[in-house]
């Protein structure tokens, strides 16, 4: 079996950006793979996930815990392969990442025996050059070197993914390379992808809730894509999908004299269907603030739902 693992530090630095990042990569592993490592993906079989418990290791570096949120069992090629994935927080940068991956693997291979597929996916807002390999060595004697594969989203482009129908790739397109110029265009193009895949809505808010956390619009940013939706034949759907469109754009699309567009976002937004979609992300484990941003709900109305899922489960 295969164990794909996403490493958790407790501490400070552990931000909900982190947590974002494990919650999008959970729900859509398999669009993960197939968006990013295409090579891993065509030899995972999918037929045969299994969650695992969280394991908590002592980080012998800093003797610091470090939990590993999310361990999955699968198959690959018949082969007992176990995948570490790792989300590196955007806010800061740790020189010694490449040798902690090494104590990762050192740890999860000293306990399951089996071969390891090392990941690490970086998030940060700049371009860097990040090292994948750890190596040991003397002048008279090479050790070991170690390899991971690496995912830097900074320096994807995201007009390579725009034509693909992939919801990791969409929600992603916010951590990719573009300009701030370009940034109307990176959400129009986000909002023709999400028309396209026809997600269910609770899928479709938490792809939607994860791109509108790192890809914020100001108001005359909104108002040009807002004229640039009119123009699509399909501007009727996109509007319908748009978080930005129910937060701001109803208010602006009176004056605009979009109204079947307005009735259509405030339809959206009943109450009754954003609980429904709040039950649904906590059902799938989704954290209370992310549930409470994507829905527009209160911390404390999602915190009832989540008591009541309890309750009758």
């Amino acid at each position: 079996m295969t164990q794909i693992t996403l490493i958790r530090e407790e501490n400070t630095k552990y931000t909900h950006h982190d947590q974002l990042a494990k919650e999008l990569i959970y729900n859509f592993f398999e669009e993960f793979l197939e968006a990013f490592f295409p090579e891993v993906h065509e030899s995972v079989d999918f037929s045969e996930i299994r969650p695992l418990s969280e394991e908590v290791y002592t980080d012998i570096l800093q003797g610091r815990n470090r939990k590993l949120d999310i361990v999955i069992e699968t198959k690959l090629k018949g082969e007992e392969t176990i995948l570490i994935i790792h989300v590196e927080p955007q806010s800061y940068v740790e020189n010694d990442f490449h040798e902690r991956m090494y104590h990762y693997f050192s740890l999860l291979y000293n306990k399951y025996q089996k071969p390891i597929l090392p990941i690490a996916v970086f998030s940060y807002n700049e371009k860097r050059n990040e090292q994948d390999e750890f190596s040991i060595s003397f002048p008279f004697f090479h050790v070991l070197t170690f390899n991971f594969l690496t995912l830097e989203l900074r320096k994807k482009n995201w007009r390579e993914y725009i034509e693909s129908d992939n919801p990791v790739a969409a929600a992603l397109l916010s951590k990719m390379g573009y300009t701030e110029r370009e940034k109307v265009e990176v959400k129009l193009e986000f909002l023709k992808m999400l028309v396209r895949m026809k997600l269910n809505p609770a899928k479709q808010r938490f792809i939607t809730g994860f791109f509108d956390v790192y890809l914020t619009l100001n108001d005359q940013e909104e108002e040009q894509l807002m004229e640039e939706i009119k123009e699509l034949d399909n501007a009727e759907e996109i509007f319908e999908l748009s978080n930005s469109w129910e937060r701001k754009g109803m208010e602006k699309g009176i004056e605009k004299g979009i109204e079947k567009g307005i009735e259509k976002g405030i339809e959206k937004g009943k109450m009754e269907e954003r609980q429904n979609i709040a039950k649904e992300l906590l059902k799938q484990g989704s954290p209370v603030e992310f549930v409470a941003k994507v829905t527009h709900l209160s911390k404390e109305e999602v915190e009832e739902l989540k008591g009541k899922i309890v309750t009758l489960s």
